[in-house]
């Protein structure tokens, strides 16, 4: 049985502080109610509650400021931090300061009532190493719901050296995050060193990795550090992992284990004083299982596990990496571009095989090949290419639509058909137009889509929000 309490909840929005109010009290919490930080400071002198819900934006000052010095007045009180200002830099500052928790809003009401039993379960999470302002200017962009859980978990792992291994298609940002976990954390005044598996011959990544003597092999004229060696004190980031040669993968799991190395064709053992961030587009897995790759190196690699979402999974963040993308452009020196509407409603509906770095190379392209200041919906429609998009009205319609969609995903994607998401996959890619379509017949009122659809208010808001749509 979940253990109850008290929870004060400190938030300008009425309509907020009503809900959440009414969520925490239906768990059996005993709840308080204020407006503003003076408010809270009233309550905490009458007395201190289990856990305190936070918004960050208050009419009398920033939550998120006050909570270091509130947790030396009240050290080892759970604050969980809600925030508008949803971005990895949020994530990390509430982390920072010694939040027990962040959620950005919109917030699942489940998913706080979790946070605050978990709060009341387990006490106060402790703090990270401060942060510089110079250090926040991260490559990391997106406000949906799949990427602010990706900044919830680098926001927990930056201060510990934790394994964390990185999941996610081609051109999804992986090694952005792997970056910003290590220009986050501790070790960021140290060497930043990436391998890709894939790139490097397989009798040399022994070599590459752990370096090699003088004479260890032909053409070996003099000693090599490697890269263990070369990231000392910092991140080590293994890309492509799922591509290393079975007899390398048994020397890397030794090192995982024992903490040292020795180059190839040497004896002494080294040191390896740095923090493993690994990534792959493959599933791992699969791969274990059909003896493709060690199981025990799995377990040692997948201890703090980031999963990154494709570009189509996270449509609602296309509008602003294009922009982000058209502006770091301009800064590089190419044309200062901008989209029309319905440039950006186009490339919402792409979607996006290549992903994140697909997205920023047609930035690029439409900066250098677009003759008007801003890019119209046919400029992009030329660089995609016209997408088909039918409109099936009977049966055998919608079977043919399918029917083209599995052909795409087997020509573009066979590993996907069946990597046991393929049905969630198409019903979401159903549900969305329809959700969609619903929405603009009733003009943007909610209450009556979802009466349409069948479905209570509730359960469309989250679907809005899983299937990233702009509610309109």
């Amino acid at each position: 049985m979940s253990r109850t309490g008290s929870v004060l909840v400190v938030d300008d929005d009425a309509a907020i502080r009503a809900v959440v109010g009414q969520a925490l009290r239906r768990a059996g919490h005993n709840v308080t109610l204020v407006a503003s930080l003076a408010e809270m400071r009233g309550a905490l002198t009458a007395g201190r509650p289990d856990v305190l819900v936070t918004d960050v934006v208050l009419p009398d000052g920033n939550g998120l400021d006050m909570v270091a010095d509130l947790l030396a007045e009240n050290p080892g009180l759970p604050v969980i931090v809600l925030s508008a200002q949803n971005t990895l830099t949020t994530a990390v500052r509430a982390t920072e300061v010694g939040a027990y928790d962040y959620l950005p809003k919109p917030f699942d009401l489940d998913a706080l009532t979790q946070a605050v039993a978990g709060a009341l379960g387990r006490g106060h999470s402790g703090a990270v190493a401060a942060i510089g302002e110079e250090d926040r200017a991260l490559p990391l962009i997106g406000r949906s719901p799949a990427m602010q859980e990706v900044y919830r978990v680098i926001a927990r792992v930056v201060a510990n050296d934790l394994t964390v291994l990185i999941s996610g298609e081609s051109g999804t940002g992986k090694e952005l995050v792997a970056r910003a976990i290590h220009d986050l954390g501790p070790r960021r005044r140290a060497p930043f060193v990436a391998i890709n598996m894939a790139a490097i011959p397989r009798e040399l990544i022994e070599a590459e990795l752990f370096g090699h003597e003088r004479g260890a092999f032909t053409g070996a004229q003099a000693r090599s550090a490697g890269r263990f060696e070369q990231a000392a004190g910092g991140t080590l980031f293994l890309d492509e992992i799922g591509d290393m040669p079975m007899e390398a993968q048994t020397r890397l799991l030794r090192v995982l284990q024992s903490g040292e190395f020795t180059t190839v064709g040497g004896a002494r053992p080294i040191r390896a004083d740095v923090r493993i961030v690994a990534a792959t587009n493959r599933d791992l897995a699969r791969l274990v299982a059909n003896g493709q790759f060690r199981e025990d190196l799995f377990y040692r690699l997948n201890v703090v596990p980031v999963t990154l979402p494709a570009l189509r999974e996270r449509r609602q963040d296309v509008p602003l990496l294009a922009r982000h993308f058209l502006d770091r452009a301009a800064e590089g020196g190419l044309p200062r571009r901008h989209l029309s509407e319905a440039a950006v409603a186009a490339l919402v509906r792409h979607d996006w095989p290549g992903n994140v770095r697909e997205l920023e190379n047609l930035m690029r392209r439409l900066a250098v090949l677009s003759r008007d200041e801003v890019i119209a919906a046919a400029d992009v429609a030329a660089e995609l290419g016209a997408p088909s998009q039918p409109e099936p009205s009977t049966d055998a319609g919608i079977e043919q639509a399918i029917r083209a969609r599995l052909a795409r995903i087997e020509r573009e994607e066979p590993h996907r058909l069946d990597d046991g998401t393929l049905y969630d996959r198409l019903i979401a890619e159903v549900e969305r137009p329809l959700i969609a379509a619903m929405l603009a017949r009733h003009g943007g009122n909610q209450l009556r889509a979802a009466r349409a659809l069948g479905i209570n208010r509730n359960t469309l808001r989250k679907r809005l929000d899983t299937l990233s749509i702009e509610p309109r």
